[in-house]
């Protein structure tokens, strides 16, 4: 039995992490450790609260104390740091929160991963820290070994927490390994991303607020895909190594929408251009060549492809109907917990 520490459970990508595993691996033990911020709720992890494989602790990974109580109480034998600020807008107004979760948080699991002697800490970071590519030519993708150029004070954050878990491997020897993936959608994502935001707007029948022109192009992983990579990185990843995971699905912003708007019948005139924000990067693309050479080949995909993920457009289209009801219920929930 092996007992895993997932920060951030309660959030989109950690809690599909957490249902996978806990489904999966009976044997093994989850704690859930999250600070329920905004972006954080139960309700994602409410089919796992009776499991006997499961247990939830309110925490947030900046507070010393806290985590160390965690390491003392359970004989962890994995962490996978789920836990982060992770909005570019957000980072913008209010740079504070990402810094001190992002960096510190991620300085204190680290101080607790060194002195409790882990089997394996996994960072889970993101395809920002890389900066952004032109448009054309469409080759052109970002390798683990690609020279990092964060533009945001969230890409930054990200990236500062990455050299901070190398360096705690190379000095340290603690064993570590991270995964820098491109854009997941999926049921429970919060709604101030992209997909849930057009739906939300919709539901709501408002103007689709759209940054510039909408070129900007980003690469699409369903989040289940996006996990199961993670799954075999734990299990089959080298020690020290970082590993892309890429959807191979570059879609603009203003496709996407496109798309979203014609499975639900609506016509393009909700769309609003507005101002663009600062500095937001043009296209993010990944190289996953090393993932699918080093992991692919030894636990073969599924029929759903993970990693070489197939976005078909009949799960595209369940995955909306899954993220319009979860609009609801998140955001009746933060009311329920802002009022109590």
């Amino acid at each position: 039995m092996a007992i895993f520490l997932v920060t951030g459970g309660c959030g989109f990508i950690g809690s599909e992490f957490l249902r996978r595993r806990t489904e999966k691996y009976p044997e093994d033990f989850f704690i859930c450790f999250d600070a329920l911020t905004y972006a954080g709720h139960r309700i994602n992890i409410r089919s796992l609260l009776l499991k006997k494989n499961f247990t939830f602790i309110k925490g947030d990974i900046r507070d010393k104390e806290a985590v160390e109580k965690v390491f003392q109480d359970y004989p962890i034998d994995y962490v996978v740091n789920f836990a982060a600020e992770s909005h570019v807008d957000r980072s913008l107004i209010k740079p504070d929160d990402f810094l001190t979760t992002n960096i510190f948080g991620t300085h204190v699991l680290l101080e607790a991963c060194r002195k409790h002697s882990i089997q394996r800490f996994h960072q889970v970071s993101t395809d920002e820290v890389y900066g952004d590519l032109p448009l054309k030519p469409k080759e052109l993708r970002f390798r683990e070994d690609s020279p990092r150029n964060p533009s945001s004070p969230y890409s930054v954050s990200k990236a500062s927490a990455d050299r901070l878990v190398l360096a705690y491997h190379h000095s340290f020897h603690l064993p570590i390994t991270i995964s820098r993936c491109s854009n997941n959608y999926g049921p429970y994502q919060y709604p101030e991303k992209l997909i849930p935001v057009v739906i939300e707007k919709l539901i709501h029948k408002e103007k689709i607020p759209v940054y510039g022109t909408g070129e900007n192009v980003r690469d699409w992983i369903y989040v289940s895909d996006h996990c199961r990579g993670i799954e075999l990185i734990l299990k089959h990843g080298k020690d020290g190594e970082i590993y892309n995971l890429a959807g191979r699905n570059e879609k603009s912003n203003l496709e996407v929408i496109k798309r979203i708007l014609s499975y639900l019948g609506k016509d393009e005139s909700t769309i609003q251009f507005v101002k663009d924000r600062p500095g937001h990067d043009r296209r993010y693309a990944l190289d996953s060549e090393k993932a699918e050479k080093e992991l692919e080949k030894i636990a073969p995909a599924d029929k759903s492809g993970a990693i070489k993920t197939k976005n078909t457009s009949k799960n595209f289209a369940i995955t909306l109907l899954f993220i319009a009801v979860n609009v609801l219920a998140v955001v009746l929930t933060a009311l329920m917990e802002f009022s109590g």
